[in-house]
């Protein structure tokens, strides 16, 4: 199939090309009829593609599969500017999206079809704004996670690692100064920000696990998700004892981060996509069927670019 395509002629996309002689753009497997390895429009391809959007066209984008290669990215983008009414179009093969604007009297259900005529899957529209959304929240969530994380991590390592491994790095000046920091009153501020930047970054962090165990326990069930969130919660609500009343004991505000960091990263990146919050995949499921007749939202984005 690979190499159909990388030679042309081999899919629905090449048919769509050669039937409407639309030139392939440099870089996709076009012909060169000169011969020289010279082709038409190398001078406009030698800088960053600049399109004139005339004021008042649309943007739509589209969740697509099907694209796969550059080259059948470089053939989609001109099969959509030879379309009438389209100004500028757009596709980004690594995430599978097609950025159009185009002339409002051309109809997000028509450029839909010319997608598919091309031979690619198009998701509906509340799909591709509801994963392209996923997406960026949870790479907002592993951005709080590791910055927050090494916001703790910094004091921890600083002032307060030091007063509990003197033997290993330090001198007896250096841990009895960091010591009597520790026991004035500079120590309540200095907890009070750990506690609220290893809280914080566990509530944005883990908040669809945190629903998602929330549920679970409401349901009468027990899982792996229950257990991480009852941990850190407990030890969460340990070191905030040990900080601020008579109770005594480490305080492990950096525990809590580094779990965060860490179970952020692996449901990231470690196991499969859990960019949707489970918890709410079958009110959204339920939410998409009642609403196959109505108008599809538009996924703001620019087409990856």
């Amino acid at each position: 199939m690979r190499d159909r395509d990388h030679h042309g002629g081999g899919t629905p996309l090449d048919t769509v090309v050669r039937e409407r002689r639309i030139d392939a753009p440099h870089g996709s497997g076009g012909s060169d009829p000169a011969g020289d390895g010279s082709r038409e429009g190398d001078a406009s391809e030698s800088g960053p593609r600049v399109a004139r959007v005339p004021e008042g066209h649309e943007h739509d984008t589209f969740s697509v599969e099907g694209i796969e290669t550059e080259r059948r990215e470089g053939l989609l983008e001109a099969v959509l500017r030879d379309v009438d009414g389209v100004s500028a179009a757009s596709a980004t093969w690594r995430n599978g999206t097609v950025g159009v604007h185009h002339d409002p009297s051309l109809s997000r259900g028509a450029l839909r079809e010319e997608l598919e005529e091309c031979g690619l899957v198009v998701a509906s529209g509340d799909a591709a704004f509801e994963a392209r959304r996923a997406s960026q929240f949870a790479s907002a969530r592993v951005a709080v996670a590791v910055l927050f994380g090494l916001m703790v991590a910094t004091p921890y390592i600083a002032v307060l690692y030091p007063t509990r491994v003197e033997w290993l790095f330090y001198d007896p000046v250096t841990v009895q100064y960091l010591q009597s920091i520790l026991d004035s009153q500079m120590a309540t501020h200095f907890f009070v920000n750990l506690g609220s930047l290893s809280g914080i970054a566990f509530l944005v962090a883990c908040g669809p696990m945190i629903r998602r165990a929330v549920a679970a326990v409401r349901d009468g069930r027990f899982t792996n998700e229950t257990a991480f969130v009852g941990s850190v919660v407990a030890l969460y609500g340990y070191s905030t004892l040990a900080a601020f009343t008579e109770f005594g004991g480490a305080v492990h505000y950096d525990l809590v981060a580094y779990a965060v960091v860490v179970a952020t990263l692996w449901t990231q990146f470690g196991v499969t996509d859990t960019a949707f919050d489970l918890a709410k995949s079958d009110e959204s499921a339920a939410e998409e069927t009642a609403d196959d007749g109505g108008d599809e939202p538009v996924a703001m984005t620019d087409g990856g670019r």
